[in-house]
């Protein structure tokens, strides 16, 4: 939980900590910002920071346009190189000068010039076997991305094991996001139906979520390098069980039950992904529901309405003994589970 320098002197005052002890604990407080930087909020400086980071990577990504294609495969690979030489110096300049977010934000930028600088090199060498362009990368899905998604995957490894800045996983997750559509081509075939792919990209992203789970426990103690990774997973798994279609009534609530049940892992994790994917779950049950099945009943908003106040007292039952509760639920899960909750959330 955030620690403020006003809620130090009001323990202080009463009596909870003794006054020669807030001097040397602020100080402490402000090494420790020092040297694992501000964690992201939502204030001016960050948007700033964000926006400009977001609008640089999306130049060299998702508005990449044809103008490129003029300066061909070995004058793509050259400006790329450009680019990220000025990205890693202004990397190394922002984490000198304590300025890590910025730093984490230009190696990003870095890393996102990866699958361009390989389709460059691709076109160079004469090794680009059809006539499709860059700018279809991030709107088509073709086995031919696969060399730069690679690519991408072991400069992200590189990059991580030499900056270590956790917003370096938001382009990885990205990565893994698109080649498991990729690989769903090349794994089951191009002639595949679109069940298939949905079915593909649901247990891919189930996968890519337990990977975030590991690598949360992994790094309990330090920055939070999971984050994207839940983001993308949680996504992939929803959105790729969400449009299955199905006409049976056990299938939808069983995909009823999965949404309560990621909502019971959010608030385990505390992870707010899980929560809101779930709870949008379960509102397109309910609108199915209320649309179809009790289209003309007068008591289903009637029923809606006292489900809901039920929730609220639950909530309120929850707010009362949550700290036994929590201490409980708690106790029965595993030994690295315990201890990643407790170094995040105490």
């Amino acid at each position: 939980m955030p620690v403020s320098a006003s809620g130090l002197k009001d323990a202080v005052r009463k009596g909870l900590l003794r006054e020669e002890q807030l001097g040397p604990l602020l100080e402490h407080l402000r090494e420790w910002d020092t040297r694992h930087g501000p964690r992201p909020k939502f204030d001016f400086t960050h948007l700033l920071y964000y926006l400009g980071g977001m609008v640089a990577i999306g130049a060299m990504s998702l508005f990449m346009n044809l103008g490129w294609e003029a300066f061909g495969g070995w004058g793509i690979v050259a400006l790329c190189a450009a680019y990220a030489l000025a990205g890693l110096l202004l990397t190394n300049r922002f984490r000198e000068t304590g300025y890590l977010i910025p730093a984490g934000i230009c190696a990003a930028f870095v890393l996102t010039l990866t699958p361009l600088a390989v389709y460059g090199f691709q076109h160079g060498m004469g090794w680009w076997p059809d006539d499709s362009t860059y700018s279809e990368f991030h709107r088509h899905i073709k086995l031919l991305w696969i060399y730069m998604e690679l690519a991408t995957l072991l400069v992200a490894a590189v990059l991580l094991f030499r900056y270590r800045f956790p917003f370096l996983m938001m382009p990885l997750a990205v990565t893994l996001w698109y080649m498991s559509m990729d690989l769903a081509e090349m794994v089951l075939g191009s002639d595949l139906h679109w069940r298939e792919r949905r079915l593909f990209t649901c247990w891919f992203g189930l996968g890519i979520t337990v990977f975030a789970l590991w690598v949360d426990i992994r790094a309990r103690r330090s920055l939070d390098y999971a984050f994207w990774l839940y983001l993308f997973g949680v996504m992939a798994f929803w959105g790729g069980l969400t449009v299955q279609n199905s006409d049976s009534d056990l299938n939808k609530f069983l995909y009823f039950c999965i949404n309560l049940v990621m909502i019971g892992c959010g608030a385990v994790l505390m992870r707010k992904v899980f929560v809101v994917f779930g709870a949008i779950g379960c509102c397109l049950c309910l609108g199915y529901l209320a649309n179809e099945v009790f289209e003309d009943s007068w008591l289903f908003p009637v029923a809606l309405t006292l489900i809901g106040l039920g929730i609220i007292g639950l909530g309120i039952l929850w707010q009362k003994h949550e700290a036994r509760i929590t201490a409980s639920v708690r106790s029965c899960l595993p030994a690295p589970v315990r201890e990643l909750l407790d170094a995040r959330h105490g």
